[in-house]
Protein backbone atom coordinates (compact mmCIF):
# COMPACT_ATOMS: atom_id res chain seq x y z
CA UNK A 1 0.00 0.00 0.00
CA UNK A 2 1.45 3.51 -0.79
CA UNK A 3 1.52 6.36 1.53
CA UNK A 4 -0.02 9.65 0.99
CA UNK A 5 1.91 12.00 -0.36
CA UNK A 6 2.15 15.14 1.50
CA UNK A 7 3.26 17.80 -1.15
CA UNK A 8 5.16 19.75 2.38
CA UNK A 9 7.67 16.58 2.82
CA UNK A 10 10.63 16.05 0.17
CA UNK A 11 10.63 13.93 -2.13
CA UNK A 12 13.80 11.79 -2.80
CA UNK A 13 14.78 11.01 -6.48
CA UNK A 14 17.62 7.98 -6.83
CA UNK A 15 18.64 7.76 -10.18
CA UNK A 16 20.30 4.40 -10.84
CA UNK A 17 17.33 3.43 -7.99
CA UNK A 18 18.22 -0.64 -8.36
CA UNK A 19 22.04 -0.51 -8.81
CA UNK A 20 24.74 -1.69 -6.31
CA UNK A 21 25.38 1.74 -4.47
CA UNK A 22 21.58 1.87 -3.98
CA UNK A 23 20.55 -1.18 -2.40
CA UNK A 24 23.80 -1.18 -0.50
CA UNK A 25 23.95 2.03 0.59
CA UNK A 26 21.42 4.70 0.15
CA UNK A 27 18.12 2.41 0.90
CA UNK A 28 19.99 0.87 3.57
CA UNK A 29 21.00 4.50 5.11
CA UNK A 30 17.50 5.67 4.75
CA UNK A 31 15.96 3.05 6.75
CA UNK A 32 18.16 4.08 9.15
CA UNK A 33 16.76 7.49 9.37
CA UNK A 34 13.24 6.46 9.12
CA UNK A 35 13.87 3.93 12.07
CA UNK A 36 14.71 6.41 14.29
CA UNK A 37 12.71 9.29 13.18
CA UNK A 38 14.93 11.13 11.10
CA UNK A 39 12.40 11.23 8.34
CA UNK A 40 9.22 13.41 7.89
CA UNK A 41 5.79 11.90 7.61
CA UNK A 42 5.29 11.69 3.93
CA UNK A 43 9.06 11.72 2.43
CA UNK A 44 8.80 9.95 -1.05
CA UNK A 45 11.81 7.97 -1.86
CA UNK A 46 11.75 7.85 -5.70
CA UNK A 47 13.80 5.02 -7.59
CA UNK A 48 14.52 5.87 -11.40
CA UNK A 49 15.37 2.73 -13.31
CA UNK A 50 15.77 1.86 -16.69
CA UNK A 51 14.26 -1.75 -15.37
CA UNK A 52 10.60 -2.10 -16.97
CA UNK A 53 9.19 -2.68 -13.49
CA UNK A 54 5.90 -2.15 -11.73
CA UNK A 55 6.34 -0.65 -8.04
CA UNK A 56 5.52 -4.22 -7.06
CA UNK A 57 8.42 -5.40 -8.68
CA UNK A 58 11.21 -2.86 -7.34
CA UNK A 59 9.79 -3.65 -3.70
CA UNK A 60 10.55 -7.06 -4.24
CA UNK A 61 13.94 -6.35 -5.55
CA UNK A 62 14.93 -3.97 -2.96
CA UNK A 63 13.33 -6.80 -0.23
CA UNK A 64 15.47 -9.71 -1.08
CA UNK A 65 18.48 -7.21 -1.37
CA UNK A 66 19.07 -4.36 1.04
CA UNK A 67 17.84 -5.96 4.53
CA UNK A 68 21.75 -8.02 4.23
CA UNK A 69 23.01 -4.66 4.08
CA UNK A 70 21.40 -3.36 7.63
CA UNK A 71 22.54 -4.56 11.05
CA UNK A 72 20.18 -7.36 12.09
CA UNK A 73 19.50 -5.84 15.50
CA UNK A 74 18.02 -2.84 13.29
CA UNK A 75 15.75 -4.80 11.22
CA UNK A 76 12.50 -4.57 12.86
CA UNK A 77 9.54 -6.17 10.24
CA UNK A 78 7.00 -3.55 11.16
CA UNK A 79 9.58 -0.95 10.50
CA UNK A 80 10.93 -2.19 7.02
CA UNK A 81 7.04 -3.01 5.81
CA UNK A 82 7.00 1.08 6.39
CA UNK A 83 9.87 2.20 5.07
CA UNK A 84 8.93 0.11 2.11
CA UNK A 85 6.08 1.92 1.61
CA UNK A 86 7.46 5.35 0.92
CA UNK A 87 9.41 3.78 -2.02
CA UNK A 88 7.95 4.65 -5.24
CA UNK A 89 9.52 3.31 -8.48
CA UNK A 90 9.72 4.78 -12.42
CA UNK A 91 10.82 3.55 -15.37
CA UNK A 92 12.97 6.30 -17.46
CA UNK A 93 15.28 6.08 -19.86
CA UNK A 94 18.09 8.81 -18.96
CA UNK A 95 19.16 9.63 -22.06
CA UNK A 96 15.54 10.36 -23.39
CA UNK A 97 13.71 13.71 -22.98
CA UNK A 98 10.55 12.40 -23.32
CA UNK A 99 10.73 9.71 -20.83
CA UNK A 100 10.95 12.07 -17.63
CA UNK A 101 7.59 12.98 -17.98
CA UNK A 102 6.86 9.64 -15.91
CA UNK A 103 8.57 11.04 -13.07
CA UNK A 104 7.39 14.65 -13.37
CA UNK A 105 3.69 12.91 -13.80
CA UNK A 106 4.17 12.29 -9.80
CA UNK A 107 3.85 15.78 -8.74
CA UNK A 108 7.05 16.08 -6.90
CA UNK A 109 6.84 18.00 -3.97
CA UNK A 110 6.94 21.99 -3.76
CA UNK A 111 8.76 22.19 -0.73
CA UNK A 112 11.96 19.80 -1.60
CA UNK A 113 13.19 17.81 -4.28
CA UNK A 114 16.25 15.70 -3.53
CA UNK A 115 18.39 14.35 -6.85
CA UNK A 116 20.91 11.52 -6.08
CA UNK A 117 22.25 10.77 -8.90
CA UNK A 118 24.12 7.03 -7.83
CA UNK A 119 24.83 6.50 -11.88
CA UNK A 120 27.57 6.53 -14.32
CA UNK A 121 29.23 10.44 -14.02
CA UNK A 122 28.72 10.38 -18.09
CA UNK A 123 25.32 10.74 -17.44
CA UNK A 124 25.19 13.58 -15.11
CA UNK A 125 24.85 16.35 -17.25
CA UNK A 126 22.21 14.77 -19.14
CA UNK A 127 20.10 14.04 -16.56
CA UNK A 128 20.54 17.61 -15.19
CA UNK A 129 19.55 18.75 -18.74
CA UNK A 130 16.10 16.80 -18.88
CA UNK A 131 15.38 17.31 -15.38
CA UNK A 132 15.45 21.15 -16.29
CA UNK A 133 13.67 20.57 -19.29
CA UNK A 134 11.26 19.15 -17.99
CA UNK A 135 10.48 21.47 -15.64
CA UNK A 136 11.18 19.78 -12.34
CA UNK A 137 14.68 21.54 -11.41
CA UNK A 138 13.01 24.46 -8.95
CA UNK A 139 14.61 27.21 -6.47
CA UNK A 140 14.28 24.55 -3.79
CA UNK A 141 15.99 21.73 -5.44
CA UNK A 142 18.91 19.68 -4.45
CA UNK A 143 21.34 17.53 -6.85
CA UNK A 144 23.65 15.03 -5.55
CA UNK A 145 26.48 13.91 -7.43
CA UNK A 146 28.78 10.81 -6.72
CA UNK A 147 32.02 10.14 -7.38
CA UNK A 148 34.48 10.24 -9.27
CA UNK A 149 33.51 13.34 -11.09
CA UNK A 150 35.08 13.16 -14.24
CA UNK A 151 38.36 11.35 -15.38
CA UNK A 152 40.58 14.87 -15.46
CA UNK A 153 40.28 18.15 -14.81
CA UNK A 154 38.58 18.91 -18.34
CA UNK A 155 35.85 16.49 -17.44
CA UNK A 156 35.59 17.62 -14.16
CA UNK A 157 35.27 21.00 -15.39
CA UNK A 158 32.92 20.28 -18.37
CA UNK A 159 30.65 18.43 -15.95
CA UNK A 160 30.66 21.26 -13.14
CA UNK A 161 29.99 23.94 -15.89
CA UNK A 162 26.82 21.73 -17.27
CA UNK A 163 25.64 21.02 -13.90
CA UNK A 164 25.78 24.49 -12.88
CA UNK A 165 23.31 26.13 -15.61
CA UNK A 166 20.63 24.26 -13.80
CA UNK A 167 21.88 24.30 -10.12
CA UNK A 168 23.25 27.30 -8.02
CA UNK A 169 26.68 26.16 -6.13
CA UNK A 170 24.73 25.88 -2.92
CA UNK A 171 22.33 23.50 -4.28
CA UNK A 172 24.87 20.87 -5.76
CA UNK A 173 26.39 18.41 -3.27
CA UNK A 174 29.37 16.30 -4.53
CA UNK A 175 29.64 13.76 -2.09
CA UNK A 176 32.45 11.62 -0.81
CA UNK A 177 31.18 9.31 2.02
CA UNK A 178 34.54 9.59 3.85
CA UNK A 179 33.29 13.23 5.04
CA UNK A 180 30.52 11.61 6.34
CA UNK A 181 32.82 8.87 8.70
CA UNK A 182 31.88 10.05 12.65
CA UNK A 183 35.78 9.87 12.83
CA UNK A 184 36.45 11.92 10.35
CA UNK A 185 34.04 14.74 11.36
CA UNK A 186 35.65 14.00 14.94
CA UNK A 187 39.06 14.71 13.64
CA UNK A 188 38.80 19.17 13.53
CA UNK A 189 37.28 18.63 17.06
CA UNK A 190 40.72 16.86 17.98
CA UNK A 191 42.70 19.27 16.38
CA UNK A 192 40.56 22.83 17.15
CA UNK A 193 38.66 21.66 19.92
CA UNK A 194 41.76 20.65 22.20
CA UNK A 195 44.31 22.68 23.26
CA UNK A 196 46.89 20.26 24.16
CA UNK A 197 47.11 19.09 19.85
CA UNK A 198 47.22 22.16 18.28
CA UNK A 199 50.16 23.92 19.00
CA UNK A 200 51.98 20.22 17.92
CA UNK A 201 50.36 19.89 15.04
CA UNK A 202 52.96 21.48 12.87
CA UNK A 203 56.75 20.91 11.39
CA UNK A 204 58.96 20.61 13.17
CA UNK A 205 57.33 18.86 16.18
CA UNK A 206 55.56 16.40 13.41
CA UNK A 207 57.69 14.09 11.83
CA UNK A 208 55.54 12.64 8.85
CA UNK A 209 51.93 11.45 8.35
CA UNK A 210 50.45 8.27 6.36
CA UNK A 211 47.50 8.04 5.18
CA UNK A 212 46.26 4.27 4.46
CA UNK A 213 42.81 3.41 2.77
CA UNK A 214 43.38 -0.54 2.28
CA UNK A 215 40.79 -3.18 1.02
CA UNK A 216 40.99 -6.79 0.85
CA UNK A 217 38.09 -6.77 -2.10
CA UNK A 218 39.12 -7.30 -5.93
CA UNK A 219 37.64 -5.13 -8.50
CA UNK A 220 34.36 -7.50 -8.12
CA UNK A 221 31.96 -6.75 -11.07
CA UNK A 222 33.02 -2.91 -11.50
CA UNK A 223 35.67 -4.28 -13.69
CA UNK A 224 34.38 -2.30 -16.74
CA UNK A 225 34.28 1.57 -14.45
CA UNK A 226 37.60 0.28 -12.47
CA UNK A 227 39.42 -0.40 -15.45
CA UNK A 228 38.39 3.08 -16.94
CA UNK A 229 39.47 4.74 -13.76
CA UNK A 230 42.45 3.12 -11.80
CA UNK A 231 43.28 3.90 -7.73
CA UNK A 232 44.50 7.12 -8.03
CA UNK A 233 41.59 8.55 -9.95
CA UNK A 234 39.04 6.21 -8.09
CA UNK A 235 40.94 6.62 -4.41
CA UNK A 236 43.46 9.43 -4.35
CA UNK A 237 41.78 12.08 -5.90
CA UNK A 238 38.77 12.11 -3.41
CA UNK A 239 39.20 10.28 -0.38
CA UNK A 240 43.24 10.32 0.36
CA UNK A 241 43.23 13.76 -0.87
CA UNK A 242 40.27 14.78 1.44
CA UNK A 243 41.66 13.12 4.46
CA UNK A 244 44.85 14.93 3.76
CA UNK A 245 42.89 18.13 3.97
CA UNK A 246 41.57 17.73 7.17
CA UNK A 247 44.97 16.46 8.67
CA UNK A 248 46.56 19.21 6.97
CA UNK A 249 44.86 22.59 7.32
CA UNK A 250 44.56 25.49 9.40
CA UNK A 251 41.75 26.63 11.87
CA UNK A 252 38.74 27.75 10.02
CA UNK A 253 37.39 31.34 11.32
CA UNK A 254 34.21 29.68 11.96
CA UNK A 255 32.41 26.42 11.01
CA UNK A 256 30.07 28.08 7.75
CA UNK A 257 30.57 25.81 5.00
CA UNK A 258 32.70 28.24 3.15
CA UNK A 259 35.11 28.67 5.76
CA UNK A 260 35.79 25.35 6.54
CA UNK A 261 36.01 24.42 2.71
CA UNK A 262 38.08 27.71 2.13
CA UNK A 263 40.71 26.17 4.28
CA UNK A 264 40.43 22.67 2.49
CA UNK A 265 40.93 24.29 -0.83
CA UNK A 266 44.51 26.36 0.22
CA UNK A 267 45.87 22.95 1.20
CA UNK A 268 45.17 21.98 -2.18
CA UNK A 269 46.75 24.64 -3.91
CA UNK A 270 50.24 24.65 -1.40
CA UNK A 271 50.46 20.28 -2.58
CA UNK A 272 53.75 20.60 -3.99
CA UNK A 273 52.96 19.82 -8.00
CA UNK A 274 55.54 16.48 -8.99
CA UNK A 275 57.73 16.83 -12.04
CA UNK A 276 58.71 13.65 -13.62
CA UNK A 277 61.91 13.08 -11.49
CA UNK A 278 59.20 12.90 -8.63
CA UNK A 279 56.96 10.89 -10.35
CA UNK A 280 59.83 8.67 -10.79
CA UNK A 281 60.97 8.86 -7.34
CA UNK A 282 57.86 9.35 -5.08
CA UNK A 283 54.95 7.72 -6.66
CA UNK A 284 54.65 3.28 -6.55
CA UNK A 285 51.60 1.73 -8.99
CA UNK A 286 50.84 -1.51 -8.88
CA UNK A 287 48.41 -4.20 -9.88
CA UNK A 288 47.75 -7.41 -7.52
CA UNK A 289 48.15 -10.77 -8.95
CA UNK A 290 46.63 -14.24 -7.64
CA UNK A 291 47.08 -15.16 -3.83
CA UNK A 292 45.64 -15.92 -0.86
CA UNK A 293 42.55 -12.95 0.93
CA UNK A 294 40.20 -13.27 3.48
CA UNK A 295 41.35 -17.09 4.22
CA UNK A 296 40.46 -17.31 0.21
CA UNK A 297 42.64 -18.28 -2.73
CA UNK A 298 41.48 -15.32 -5.64
CA UNK A 299 42.63 -14.62 -9.01
CA UNK A 300 44.92 -11.87 -10.05
CA UNK A 301 43.32 -8.23 -11.28
CA UNK A 302 43.84 -9.87 -15.05
CA UNK A 303 41.60 -12.65 -14.59
CA UNK A 304 38.87 -11.04 -13.49
CA UNK A 305 35.82 -10.52 -15.32
CA UNK A 306 35.69 -8.20 -17.46
CA UNK A 307 39.55 -6.72 -17.42
CA UNK A 308 40.82 -6.34 -21.03
CA UNK A 309 43.81 -8.81 -21.73
CA UNK A 310 47.47 -6.71 -20.93
CA UNK A 311 45.76 -4.05 -19.01
CA UNK A 312 48.17 -1.67 -16.96
CA UNK A 313 45.48 0.01 -15.16
CA UNK A 314 46.94 0.24 -11.17
CA UNK A 315 45.05 -1.31 -8.45
CA UNK A 316 47.44 0.08 -5.89
CA UNK A 317 49.11 3.22 -5.27
CA UNK A 318 51.39 4.52 -3.18
CA UNK A 319 53.06 8.49 -2.99
CA UNK A 320 54.44 10.89 -1.12
CA UNK A 321 53.53 14.66 -1.05
CA UNK A 322 54.73 18.07 0.44
CA UNK A 323 52.43 20.47 1.58
CA UNK A 324 54.55 24.04 0.95
CA UNK A 325 53.51 25.73 3.61
CA UNK A 326 54.72 27.28 7.06
CA UNK A 327 52.79 25.21 9.17
CA UNK A 328 54.08 21.29 6.96
CA UNK A 329 57.70 21.87 5.78
CA UNK A 330 59.31 19.37 5.43
CA UNK A 331 56.99 16.98 6.42
CA UNK A 332 56.19 14.08 3.99
CA UNK A 333 52.77 13.09 3.99
CA UNK A 334 52.90 9.21 2.82
CA UNK A 335 49.55 8.12 0.73
CA UNK A 336 48.72 4.39 0.28
CA UNK A 337 45.35 2.85 -0.99
CA UNK A 338 45.15 -0.65 -2.93
CA UNK A 339 42.67 -3.26 -3.73
CA UNK A 340 43.36 -6.96 -2.17
CA UNK A 341 45.89 -6.08 0.42
CA UNK A 342 46.89 -7.93 3.27
CA UNK A 343 43.41 -6.28 5.97
CA UNK A 344 40.87 -4.08 5.36
CA UNK A 345 41.69 -0.83 7.57
CA UNK A 346 41.64 3.00 7.25
CA UNK A 347 43.58 4.72 9.07
CA UNK A 348 45.80 8.36 9.30
CA UNK A 349 48.77 8.13 11.44
CA UNK A 350 50.53 10.71 13.08
CA UNK A 351 53.92 10.43 13.63
CA UNK A 352 55.72 13.10 15.99
CA UNK A 353 59.13 13.77 15.87
CA UNK A 354 62.10 12.81 18.26
CA UNK A 355 62.97 14.43 21.18
CA UNK A 356 66.90 16.26 20.70
CA UNK A 357 68.02 14.67 23.32
CA UNK A 358 66.93 11.33 25.48
CA UNK A 359 68.15 10.43 28.60
CA UNK A 360 66.98 6.67 28.29
CA UNK A 361 68.61 6.11 24.69
CA UNK A 362 66.85 3.71 22.39
CA UNK A 363 66.25 0.56 23.32
CA UNK A 364 64.90 -2.32 21.54
CA UNK A 365 61.04 -1.26 22.68
CA UNK A 366 61.64 2.26 21.99
CA UNK A 367 58.76 3.25 19.54
CA UNK A 368 58.07 7.17 18.79
CA UNK A 369 54.73 8.91 20.16
CA UNK A 370 52.22 8.36 17.64
CA UNK A 371 48.36 9.40 17.01
CA UNK A 372 46.49 6.49 15.31
CA UNK A 373 43.00 7.34 14.02
CA UNK A 374 41.58 4.82 12.52
CA UNK A 375 38.35 4.93 10.36
CA UNK A 376 37.24 1.53 9.09
CA UNK A 377 36.75 -1.28 9.94
CA UNK A 378 36.04 0.43 13.70
CA UNK A 379 36.57 4.08 14.51
CA UNK A 380 39.00 4.64 17.16
CA UNK A 381 41.43 7.23 18.04
CA UNK A 382 45.02 6.10 20.18
CA UNK A 383 48.11 7.63 21.42
CA UNK A 384 51.17 5.49 21.53
CA UNK A 385 54.00 6.22 24.60
CA UNK A 386 56.53 5.17 25.69
CA UNK A 387 56.39 4.51 29.91
CA UNK A 388 58.70 2.57 32.67
CA UNK A 389 58.07 -1.40 32.70
CA UNK A 390 57.03 -3.03 36.05
CA UNK A 391 60.23 -3.49 38.39
CA UNK A 392 63.71 -2.86 39.01
CA UNK A 393 65.59 -0.37 36.24
CA UNK A 394 64.36 2.44 33.44
CA UNK A 395 63.05 -0.15 31.10
CA UNK A 396 60.69 1.05 28.78
CA UNK A 397 58.07 -0.03 26.92
CA UNK A 398 55.12 1.25 24.58
CA UNK A 399 51.60 1.46 25.55
CA UNK A 400 48.65 3.50 24.24
CA UNK A 401 46.03 5.79 25.74
CA UNK A 402 43.03 4.91 23.57
CA UNK A 403 40.04 6.98 23.38
CA UNK A 404 36.81 4.67 22.70
CA UNK A 405 34.91 6.56 20.70
CA UNK A 406 32.09 3.37 20.94
CA UNK A 407 31.72 4.51 24.75
CA UNK A 408 32.22 7.82 24.86
CA UNK A 409 28.74 8.73 24.16
CA UNK A 410 25.15 6.66 24.68
CA UNK A 411 24.16 8.06 21.45
CA UNK A 412 23.62 6.31 18.16
CA UNK A 413 26.18 6.22 15.79
CA UNK A 414 24.73 7.11 12.65
CA UNK A 415 26.68 5.39 9.41
CA UNK A 416 28.41 7.67 6.93
CA UNK A 417 25.84 7.84 3.86
CA UNK A 418 23.14 8.19 6.46
CA UNK A 419 24.82 11.87 8.08
CA UNK A 420 25.26 12.89 4.86
CA UNK A 421 22.01 12.10 3.67
CA UNK A 422 20.21 14.01 6.68
CA UNK A 423 22.97 17.29 5.72
CA UNK A 424 21.83 17.26 2.71
CA UNK A 425 17.82 17.37 3.29
CA UNK A 426 19.10 19.93 6.12
CA UNK A 427 21.58 22.21 3.57
CA UNK A 428 24.20 21.69 5.65
CA UNK A 429 27.43 22.14 2.90
CA UNK A 430 30.41 21.45 5.23
CA UNK A 431 31.39 17.62 4.38
CA UNK A 432 30.68 18.33 0.28
CA UNK A 433 33.48 19.48 -2.03
CA UNK A 434 32.84 22.53 -3.80
CA UNK A 435 33.16 23.11 -7.29
CA UNK A 436 37.40 25.13 -7.14
CA UNK A 437 38.33 22.46 -4.49
CA UNK A 438 37.42 19.35 -6.39
CA UNK A 439 39.10 20.95 -9.38
CA UNK A 440 42.11 21.84 -7.26
CA UNK A 441 42.52 17.79 -6.57
CA UNK A 442 42.25 17.38 -10.29
CA UNK A 443 45.01 20.04 -10.97
CA UNK A 444 47.55 17.97 -8.56
CA UNK A 445 46.13 14.86 -9.83
CA UNK A 446 46.62 15.18 -13.39
CA UNK A 447 50.23 15.44 -14.09
CA UNK A 448 50.76 11.97 -12.40
CA UNK A 449 48.48 10.32 -14.59
CA UNK A 450 50.49 12.05 -17.62
CA UNK A 451 53.56 11.68 -15.73
CA UNK A 452 52.84 8.09 -15.74
CA UNK A 453 52.21 7.95 -19.50
CA UNK A 454 55.06 9.37 -20.41
CA UNK A 455 57.39 7.58 -18.04
CA UNK A 456 55.58 4.24 -19.01
CA UNK A 457 55.19 3.11 -15.97
CA UNK A 458 53.69 0.15 -15.51
CA UNK A 459 52.16 -1.32 -12.64
CA UNK A 460 54.36 -3.70 -10.41
CA UNK A 461 52.36 -6.46 -9.59
CA UNK A 462 51.81 -7.51 -5.99
CA UNK A 463 50.47 -11.14 -4.61
CA UNK A 464 46.74 -10.67 -3.20
CA UNK A 465 46.65 -11.12 0.25
CA UNK A 466 50.10 -8.64 0.46
CA UNK A 467 50.67 -5.07 1.20
CA UNK A 468 51.50 -3.96 -1.97
CA UNK A 469 54.99 -4.19 -4.11
CA UNK A 470 58.35 -4.07 -2.24
CA UNK A 471 58.94 -0.86 -3.66
CA UNK A 472 56.39 1.16 -1.25
CA UNK A 473 58.72 0.04 1.61
CA UNK A 474 61.13 1.74 0.14
CA UNK A 475 59.32 4.71 -0.51
CA UNK A 476 59.47 4.81 3.18
CA UNK A 477 62.39 3.32 4.00
CA UNK A 478 64.42 6.91 2.39
CA UNK A 479 62.94 8.77 4.77
CA UNK A 480 63.82 5.83 7.73
CA UNK A 481 60.74 5.15 8.40
CA UNK A 482 57.72 2.50 7.95
CA UNK A 483 54.26 1.86 7.21
CA UNK A 484 52.52 1.48 11.00
CA UNK A 485 51.36 -2.10 10.09
CA UNK A 486 54.90 -3.26 9.43
CA UNK A 487 56.70 -1.79 12.18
Amino acid sequence: MTSAHDSAAPDIVIFGGAGDLSFRKLLPALYMAHLHSRLEDGVRIIAVGRQPWSRQQYLDFIDARSPGFIEPQAMETGAWRRFLARLQYVTVDVTEGRSYQALADLKLSGHQRLFYLATAPALFTSICAHLHAAGLVDANSRVVLEKPLGTDLASAQAINTEVARYFREDQIYRIDHYLGKETVQNLMVLRFGNAIFEPLWRAPFIKSVQITVAETVGVGSRAGFYDGAGALRDMVQNHLLQLLCIVAMEPPVSLDADDVRDEKLKVLRSLRKMDLAAIRRDTVRGQYGAGVADGQSVRGYLQEDGVPAGSQTETFVALRAHIDNARWANVPFFLRTGKRMAKRHSEIIIEFAEQPFSIFGTGPNHQPNRLIITLQPEESIHLGMMVKEPGSGMNLHPVKLELDLQSSSDKRRAEAYERLLIDVMKGRLTHFMRRDELEAAWRWVEPILRGWQALDDKPRSYPAGSWGPATASALMAREDLTWFEES
